[in-house]
This record gives C-alpha cells, structure tokens and sequence, in this order.
C-alpha cells in the first residue's frame, strides 16, 4: 500500500541523509569544493536548504521564483535570498535569448519584445529563429523583460551534487527520487549490511575516471563522430575492474558503429583491442565482411581453441562453414537439431494476435494448465532459491540501501565470489529443503526489489505447480546455467511451460509465429535443455487461411 509522506521536508532529510552517509565513508576522497559544501549547507535555514534541493531535484539550472513556491517553504525570494551568499545560487543571471525563452510564456515575449517581434502567432521555436540574429548578446533576465516583477534564479553548483550524488550511488542512472519511491513504498529494497569498506570508488582517481567515461558515453548516444569519442576515450590502467567493465562495454559499442558504417578499418581496430565479450567474434565478422578471409580463419581458429562463452561458441560454429567454404576447405557436417517440433494450424484471432497466448489457450485444460511464463519462472526459481547468496554482504557488492542487486552481478567472478554462499543454497536442492525455502522467500521478501524475481508474474499457484512438477535435478541445471554467465543467461527461455500435476511432470514451449524465428540465446536454452534430458519443444504456429 502507497502512503502518503507526512514529514513535508522529507526531500531535505533525504539530501541530508546522502551528505551524511558521504562525508562519513568518502570524505579521504572529496575535495575542496565539495568538503565545503558538506560544511556549510546544514548551516543554513531550513527554507533556504529546502529551497536549494527542490531546484537540485528540477530539471536545467535555471527557475523564476513564482515557479518555486512550496508551501513548507513559504516565500521563495526570501529563502533564496539566504543562498546568495554562498555563491551557490545567483539572482537575475545573465542570460542567452534561447534560456530567456525556456523561462517566458508566448504572452510574456510578445510583452518583452513588442514591435521587435515579427510574427505574433509564430510558434515559439520560429519567434526565437527570427530573433536571434537581433539579439546575439547575452543580458541580465531583467534587462531582457523590463516589466517584469519575477526574480530568476540560476544553481550553479549542480555538477558538485551530481559528483555527490555519484559518489553516493556509484552511478549517474539513480537519482534523488529513489529516496521518495521508497519511503512512498513503491520501491521496497534488501536490507543488507554495509561495512565501511565497502564503497563503489576507491579513489578520487576512480570518481574521475567515471565521470570521463560518462561524458565520452553521453557524447556517443548524442551522435558526435566516433573518431573524436574514441580519442578521448581513456586509454590508461584502471585500478578498478567495474571502470574496466565500462570502458571496455563503451569501446565495443563504438566498434559496432564503426561497423554499421561499413568502416571495416576503424571497426577491426577497436575490436582488436576491446576486451568486452563478444569482440572477438565481432572482430571475425568485420574481417570477413572485408574479405580479409585468412585473417579471419587464423583468429577464428584461436577462438575455436578456446571459446570465451557460449554465445561466442555458437557464433563461431555459425561462421566456420562460411570462411572454409570460401577457402576451398572441406565441408563441415551439418549439426542437426535435438529439440521437439510441434507444428500448429489455428484460426486467426479477429483482435487478439499475440501468437504466445493463442497457442497457450489452445494447448491448455483442465488437467494439464499452460502459463506465458519465458524468463520470469526459471530465474524467480533460482532469485528464491538463492536469495541469501545473491544479497550477500560481501565487500564492495552492495554500498548505498537503494540496490536492486549487487553491484557485481554481471562481473565474470560474480559466482566464484560468492561460492561457499551458493554452494549452500543449492545443497538444498539434493536434501528436499529447496520448496520450503523458496515458499518462506516468497512470503518474506514479496515486493522485494531483486534482479531475478519478477513478483508482477508469480503467482502462488504457478509457483506450487513448478515445486511439484519440476525435478530438482532440472532446476540445478537452470541455476548452474544462470551463474555461469548471469547477463547472457538470464534470458531465452521458452515462453510457456505446460504442468501435468497428476503426473508431476513439465514442458517447456517455445513459439514462433509466421516468419518468425529462433533467436541465439534461445537457441542455446533450448539445447541446453536438450542436451540435459529437460522437455522442450518448439511451436511453429500457422493461422489457417479463411475458405
């Protein structure tokens, strides 16, 4: 149940709580400016605090005063007023005529610039387009609007909170409403120990080196040319392996848009030096999109030696027939596939086309129910089973309260760092303990935010139907699978799964539609579970064509 938030300063408490929680963990790491600014803002008035944060929490640097009335706060000239003087906040800015009319309704430029303006009815965008060539300078917002009575306001110390605001989440994703979502009690997260050593960064050098990261990152998604990001791409030794991870992620996606654009030069060249997995192969791809083909089967013949994941494996099974063939190598054999095929032919629904649920419908009854289940069972399984593994307290894993898991879930050693842990967990599945354990996790940690568990798609009922149909045997399949590469696995599961209860056995489903087809990690579930003894099958699911 959502509740209403009866502290009316609770945004200012929360602001309050993060520069606590900094200045005692990471004040060996901050500097002048900010250890300034963890000094003096509790000195200040409570309306002028207040004040402060709602425009830290608003979009853009710059607020007119009759924009920010709060009734906690009372009047917002007089609580800014107390802001003035610490060089945080300035009053009556200078100003851009483009940040001029972010802060003017069409009513007040017509007021502001009278028979200057050509076209009244203009759109605003056209009336700022007619008038800047006029009004190229920049001008106090009170030199700009004479007439008017508001007071502009400019913060300008928001890249300070974000360094704070990173320095306290580890990321510039989480923002200041994590706090309001869940004392509001739409967010409710694990509760787990944090040790002060457990922190994201280790030193400034870290913070830094994030922040370069994040802006070549922001600079990509915006569409500057991908030689300047990779220029400015830092290149040095970092001393923290999650930095690693971001770079080496933010290199690969710059080496895919090297390839999009059929530059097979720049693309080879950062695949070459990529660490991210999938860059090898990627890197055998553009070679041979190049028709440098011996190149290509030299590298790919290293890969073959010695494969860093499944994915790759698949990938490079797909591309081997192709460079022999081009090489005048002998044929290899077709591998043949193991899975199930169930063909269906149905009538096409008159609204309702969702090809998972006509063929969940279809296959159901009474005795034998059927559930659109694709990722959510398999891994809320395995999120139960193994929810005291996955929440360990293990040094730098968790370091604010807001985590939906640990910061390391997707690192290569996110199993092996956590052995003993999930070794116990599932232990349980060879003594019996497995169902009691997920059913009490279910019960206590319902809502819980957690990377594996979708709460919205467990339903009691599914849940007792997959403990006594689904072997343990099968689900200690799944969850070895899914820690061997928790960001690769964690997805292509079929999308139904069919219980007999009076037989206490299963079947998964996998369907495709017209013209649909398998895609990879879908491929690599369904022959896993081949290849284990699960039962899976494939729908391949026609409408029949109308008489």
């Amino acid at each position: 149940m959502i509740r209403v938030l009866e502290n009316e300063f609770y945004y200012l408490d929360n602001f309050q709580r993060v520069l606590d929680w900094i200045g005692e963990r990471y004040r060996d790491l901050l500097v002048g400016d900010e250890l300034a600014f963890l000094a003096a803002f509790p000195t200040l008035p409570q309306p002028a605090r207040a004040l402060f944060v709602r425009m830290v929490m608003r979009k853009g640097n710059l607020f007119r005063a009759s924009k920010l009335v709060y009734a906690e706060i009372g009047c917002p000239v007089e609580a800014a007023r107390e802001l003035l003087a610490t060089g945080w906040v300035e009053a009556d800015p200078v100003i851009s005529l483009d940040e001029l009319f972010d802060l003017l309704s069409k009513p007040e430029i017509a007021s502001a610039f009278g028979p200057q303006l050509p076209h009244k009815n203009a759109r605003k965008g056209e009336q700022l387009d007619a008038l800047r060539e006029q009004f190229a300078d920049s001008r106090a917002f009170s030199a700009w609007y004479r007439d008017c009575a508001d007071l502009a306001l400019r913060i300008g110390v928001k890249p300070l909170c974000d360094r704070l605001r990173l320095i306290f989440f580890g990321n510039l994703a989480q923002d200041w409403t994590e706090f309001v979502l869940s004392d509001l009690g739409m967010f409710r997260f694990e509760q787990v120990e944090i040790s002060q050593a457990s922190r994201g960064f280790r030193s400034r050098a870290d913070v830094e080196h994030y922040i370069l990261l994040h802006a070549c990152k922001e600079r990509f998604y915006a569409g500057e040319p991908l030689g300047e990001v990779l220029r400015d791409l830092p290149a040095h030794v970092f001393d923290n392996d999650w930095l690693v991870s971001r770079r080496e992620k933010l290199l690969f996606q710059i080496g895919q848009g090297f390839e999009k654009l059929k530059d097979w030069d720049n693309a080879y060249a950062v695949y070459a030096r990529c660490r991210f997995l999938g860059a090898r192969g990627r890197a055998i791809r553009v070679l041979e999109k190049h028709e440098r083909f011996d190149e290509a089967y030299a590298l790919l013949q290293v890969a073959q030696a010695a494969p860093e994941s499944e994915a790759e494996r698949q990938q490079l099974m797909r591309i081997a027939p192709r460079l022999a063939r081009r090489l005048g190598h002998a044929r290899l054999p077709a591998r043949k596939p193991l899975v199930e095929r169930l063909d269906l032919s149905l009538p096409m629904p008159v609204e309702d086309r969702w090809v998972e649920g006509v063929v969940r419908d279809h296959l159901a009854s009474e005795d034998a129910p059927v559930f659109y289940v694709e990722n959510a069972l398999a891994n809320s399984l395995f999120g139960l089973l193994c929810w005291p593994a996955i929440f360990a307290a293990i040094p730098g894993a968790f370091f604010h309260p807001f985590h939906r898991g640990p910061a390391d879930l997707h690192s290569p050693d996110f199993h092996l760092r956590r052995q003993a842990e999930f070794d116990a967990c599932l232990a349980r599945l060879d003594d019996g303990s497995y169902r009691d354990t997920i059913r009490a996790h279910y019960r206590e940690k319902a809502g819980i935010a957690s990377p594996f568990v979708y709460w919205g798609a467990l339903s009691e009922e599914l849940l007792e139907l997959a403990l006594a149909c689904i072997p343990p045997q099968h689900l200690r399949k799944w969850c070895e699978r899914i820690l061997a590469d928790v960001r690769a696995n964690h997805t292509g599961f079929p999308d139904l799964i069919q219980f007999w209860p009076a037989e206490n056995r299963y079947t998964m489903i996998e369907v495709k539609g017209p013209g649909d087809r398998l895609q990879d990690n879908q491929l690599r579930w369904i022959d896993y579970c081949s290849t284990h003894g699960m039962p899976v099958s494939v729908c391949y699911l026609q409408w029949e064509q109308a008489a």
